[in-house]
This record gives structure tokens, C-alpha cells and sequence, in this order.
């Protein structure tokens, strides 16, 4: 699962990527530093592995993971092939979601490509060209749908879901705002649509605003223009992000504390990209390792077993569940648990939740 980060030059986006890796992704204060995309695969930070790890000293502990890739920054004109408009979006395709990062600070030293502050305007360029990128997706595949009509009528209703987003993207909203039925899901699940892609924002801010964001009247309306999408925003100062990523444990914790604030803005993004990509995890615990692994939201207990190895699946029989909450509450001792009754045994049918402590029961 690929978690693509976008923006216009100078945004900050590359320090951002460097700050969540540490993958040290070039870094300049001039337009197009990044050309091809930088990747890096980062663990989500999850406290309930700390707890279990003290708890079960194991010889190994496996954070789930989420993958970011660095985007070449955007300009306006990009789906025409403006600047690197085209690899652009041929990176941002191959994404499974998207976040982009907004300037919401004041420095003349940073040059803006547009010459001054105005996130909205920012936002709407990069939206913008993905919006004209779909619509040329969209009036190809409506061209191919009216000439398979006159053989086969059934295609009049993929007509209709088509121009149902092809309305929408005209009037400039994305693709991801349209409710649809199962089925008109289904039509548009190889458009591959940019816009359809869900997707957050970063507002980065100067570091005197970190304590009241809320205060930054450009974090306002970026807030303003996101809630148009229901999508999220995470106002953060990049800068002081990568300073905390350098540091070591106890020296993050206490530079943390001197900002007042109980987590980074770095462990918020990571763990709100996980779960916009509809992504949560299950855990297994013992003394050789204290893992968690990544299922999509709504994944059944054979197919979380697959996870772990495909013999699993394909024997399943039961599997021994209990969430990590009720294990905390009877003192991490899966023994009282038990006495407790609250270890259930699933079976096939069983929907993982997210936090589900794991022992899988199979016959192969």
C-alpha cells in the first residue's frame, strides 16, 4: 500500500518525506529537486507493541508498516505535461492514497512558485490537474462505452455512472465526493481516477503557531476547503518535525514535552495515513515475537490467518481471540483472561477488529 505525497515546490513535501523516513531524500529551496519519486517504508507507531513487548520480552518486535512515496512537486498545467506534469501523474496513479502538504507559513527566504501565501489556491492547482486528468480519463472511456452501446444496451447504464463523474469533475469537485451504489463502484474500479483516491492534508506551519494552530487563519481555510471532501487535516511545523526524527527516544520525549504536546505530528500523519487506506491490525504475541499485521478493514479470520502463511488459511479451523483491551484489563495474562471468559473462540465467518489479539488454530 503506497501512500503518495504531493505538493507544489517548496511546500516542504521533501522534508516532510525525509523527516517520516529518515531515507535523506534531496532537499533544496528550488523547484523540481525531486524529479524521480523517493520511497521509503516507515513503521506505524502503535503503543499497544511497547506494552506487549514489555509484557512478553520478545527475542523480536514487527511494527505494521505503511510505504510514502515523494511526488515531483506540481505546477498549474501539469495534466498538458507543464513542468513534470507527466511523471507526475504517473507516479501519483500508481498511489493508493494521497497526501498533500499545504504552506501555511510567512518566509521570504523560501521561495513560493506562485510568489506569495495562499493555500487554497494551492490546493485547487494540484486538485485542478487531477481533475483534467480524469476527465480525459473519463471522455475516453464514455467514447468507448457509446460505440459498445449500439452491440449491447448494457452499456447504457456504465454511460450513466460515467456522466454522473464526468458532472461532478466539470463542476469541480473530485471524483471521491460522488456517492455511489455497489454497482456503479464497480464500473468505474478499472478508471483508476485520481481524484478518486482518498485523501489528507498537511498544513505546515511556522513553528511559533505549533501550540494553536487554530489561530493560523491559513489553517482555517484549508480546514474549510478539506471539509468540502471530509477529508482530514494535520497542521504540523515540517521543520521541527525533522528535528524530532534525528533525535533518540528520551531526547524526542522531552523536546515533545518543552512544545507541550504528548505526540509528534509525524506519529499522527503516519497513523491517519494507515487508517485512510481503510487498513488496521491484528496482533499476535508471544516470546519469539510481538507482531502486528496489516488486513484491509472487513477481512475475516481465515483470510487474516493467510497473512501470517497460507497453510494457516487453507486449515484454518478456529481461531482464539480476545482484543487488547480486555487483555489489559485482566493484567496482561491471557491465563486470567481465559478464567475470565473473555477469550472467544471464532470461526470462519468471524470480521477481524482492529487490535484483536491472535492465536490461530489450523490442520493441514
Amino acid at each position: 500500500m503506497k501512500i503518495g505525497i504531493v505538493g507544489l515546490p517548496n511546500v516542504g513535501k521533501s522534508t516532510l518525506f525525509n523527516s517520516i523516513t529518515k531515507a535523506g531524500a534531496e532537499c533544496a529551496n528550488y523547484p523540481f529537486c525531486t524529479i524521480e519519486p523517493n520511497v521509503g517504508v516507515v513503521s506505524v507507531p502503535d503503543e499497544r507493541m511497547e506494552t506487549l513487548a514489555k509484557i512478553y520480552k520478545p527475542q523480536k518486535v514487527t511494527n505494521a508498516v505503511v510505504e510514502f512515496v515523494d511526488i515531483a512537486g506540481l505546477v498549474k498545467g501539469a495534466s498538458k505535461g507543464e513542468g513534470l506534469g507527466n511523471k507526475f501523474l504517473s507516479h501519483i496513479r500508481e498511489t493508493d492514497s494521497i497526501v498533500q502538504v499545504v504552506r501555511c507559513f510567512e518566509n521570504s527566504n523560501i521561495v513560493h512558485v506562485d510568489g506569495n501565501i495562499n493555500p487554497v489556491r494551492d490546493m485547487e492547482t494540484i486538485n485542478f490537474e487531477l481533475i483534467f486528468a480524469d476527465l480525459e480519463t473519463i471522455e475516453k472511456r464514455l467514447e468507448k462505452s457509446r460505440k459498445m452501446l449500439k452491440a449491447d444496451k448494457k452499456y447504457q447504464f456504465e454511460i450513466d455512472t460515467l456522466q454522473k463523474i464526468k458532472t461532478s469533475l466539470e463542476n469541480g469537485k473530485s471524483a471521491r465526493t460522488v456517492e455511489l451504489s455497489t454497482e456503479e463502484q464497480e464500473v468505474l474500479k478499472d478508471t483508476f481516477l485520481l481524484t478518486s483516491k482518498p485523501i489528507l492534508y498537511v498544513a505546515n506551519i511556522d513553528e511559533s503557531q505549533m501550540e494553536n494552530p487554530q489561530n493560523n487563519e491559513h489553517v482555517q481555510r484549508v480546514q474549510e476547503y478539506a471539509k468540502q471532501e471530509g477529508a482530514e487535516v494535520i497542521p504540523l511545523c515540517v521543520k521541527i518535525e525533522e528535528e524530532l526524527s534525528g533525535l533518540e527516544k528520551e531526547e524526542k520525549k522531552e523536546m515533545l514535552e518543552a512544545l507541550g504536546l504528548e505526540e509528534s505530528g509525524l506519529d499522527k500523519l503516519i497513523k491517519a495515513s494507515y487508517q485512510l487506506l481503510g487498513l488496521i491490525s491484528f496482533l499476535t504475541a508471544g516470546e519469539p515475537e510481538v507482531r502486528a499485521w496489516t488486513i484491509k478493514n472487513g477481512t475475516k479470520a481465515p483470510q487474516a490467518a493467510g497473512k501470517i502463511h497460507s497453510d494457516i488459511e487453507r486449515g484454518f479451523i478456529r481461531a482464539e481471540v480476545i482484543s487488547y483491551t480486555d487483555f489489559m484489563q485482566s493484567g496482561g495474562s491471557l491465563v486470567q483472561a481465559k478464567e475470565a471468559g473473555l477469550v472467544r473462540q471464532e470461526g470462519k465467518e468471524y470480521i477481524m477488529k482492529d487490535g484483536d489479539i491472535v492465536l490461530f488454530k489450523f490442520n493441514v
